[in-house]
């Protein structure tokens, strides 16, 4: 097997992987809805910022690298407590049946100080946004790291979003914030302590999957390093679908400050692979 998929577990058909050490392969900064003006887009979407190509490069030791090789995609807020980043590759599916996100990641906080930091980030995750034939899906996990300086250390997903609002005058386009702060919900026995090192310069890249059924509009399982859970009694967002969204397949990541420092989520690499 070619070295760099070995460390993943892939369903039948690769729709694409993505190592950063040569480019973006597609994946940007998520925006939102807008129709005639840019002041129609919610004003979540509105400063949210670009992934860029990084090679981790820290005051004390250098370049830090990636998982493999030199560079990763980073994802960065602003140095407000509360500020989200995403970044998003949009693609389609080719047939009905199982979708699988896997990757390699590293989430610190700016190394601005000579403290740990380890309680300045909220949180990060990943999310699917599709569409099947029946319904808009958007299965999304969360790892609320701390909240108010205080430690949290779990995962949690979301079942429902506010409302779409219309964001222009002919009808054609709404939005909704579906990264919203509130709504989300600890998944059961979530609590997972994950490596964050003794120093705000060290990295250390963690394996994310999450599977789930496009057909029948399920999570199955998600899985963080050594720890798997069964999704498969958990409810997601869904909504009725959109005409101009047949066989939608994004994929998107994201991070939040949780102190006035930007937060950083590091992609070493993305895998997304379907059963047939």
């Amino acid at each position: 097997m070619e070295p760099r998929l070995s460390r993943f577990d892939p369903l039948g058909r690769i729709v694409y992987f993505d190592d950063f050490d040569d480019g973006h392969h597609g994946w940007m900064e998520l925006i939102g809805n807008y129709e005639d003006s840019l002041d129609t887009m919610l004003p979540h979407y509105r400063d949210h910022r670009p992934p860029m190509i990084s090679s981790a490069t820290m005051w004390d030791t250098g370049s830090h690298g990636s998982l493999d090789g030199t560079y990763s995609l980073k994802v960065a807020t602003r140095a407000r407590a509360g500020h989200q980043a995403v970044a998003v590759k949009r693609a389609t599916w080719r047939q009905l049946g199982l979708i699988q996100l896997e990757a390699y990641v590293a989430c610190k906080p700016e190394a601005s100080d000579l403290r740990l930091g380890n309680l300045d980030v909220r949180g990060f995750g990943l999310l699917f946004d599709l569409q099947n034939t029946q319904h808009r899906l958007m299965p999304h996990l969360r790892y609320l790291n701390a909240v108010d300086g205080q430690p949290r250390g779990v995962w949690q997903y979301k079942t429902e979003t506010p409302p779409r609002v219309q964001t222009g005058p002919t009808g054609q386009i709404s939005s909704v914030y579906h990264l919203d702060p509130t709504g989300w919900i600890d998944l059961p026995n979530g609590a997972q302590a994950l490596c964050y090192n003794e120093l705000p310069t060290k990295l250390n890249w963690h394996y994310l999957r999450l599977l789930v059924d496009l057909a029948a509009g399920h999570y199955l399982e998600f899985q963080c390093n050594d720890r798997r859970y069964d999704l498969s009694a958990l409810g997601m967002i869904r909504a009725a679908p959109i005409a101009t969204l047949p066989c939608m397949l994004n994929a998107a990541f994201f991070v939040e400050a949780g102190a006035d420092k930007r937060a950083f989520l590091y992609l070493d690499s993305v895998l997304v692979s379907t059963a047939v």
